[in-house]
């Protein structure tokens, strides 16, 4: 199970929502708005940047974050998609 660090946390509340660990076994995150799911995030078998920092250092933490923002360019930033939290929670 995805452990959700205090720093997700507080992003998610700076963005109106709240987070959860996944109630689905191939996710990491659901995110919650008003009691309700809105997404569910992160497949829980890739790496993401706060995992990659712990396990690999900064430098391959930032270049992992880069190329992610690259790939996802076209959703990460409309807001209140999946990729948009995933972009806002799990990489950056």
């Amino acid at each position: 199970m995805y452990k959700i660090s205090n720093r997700t946390r507080q992003k998610a509340k700076a963005l109106g929502v709240s987070v959860q660990p996944s109630a689905q076994k191939n996710k990491k995150i659901d995110v919650i708005r008003g009691g309700k799911k809105i997404a569910s995030i992160g497949d829980s078998q890739y790496k993401d940047f706060h995992i990659y920092k712990k396990e690999d250092g900064i430098k391959k933490a930032n270049e992992r974050k880069r190329l992610y923002k690259i790939r996802h360019q076209k959703t990460r930033l409309k807001t209140g998609t999946p990729s948009y939290y995933s972009d806002q929670l799990l990489w950056s």
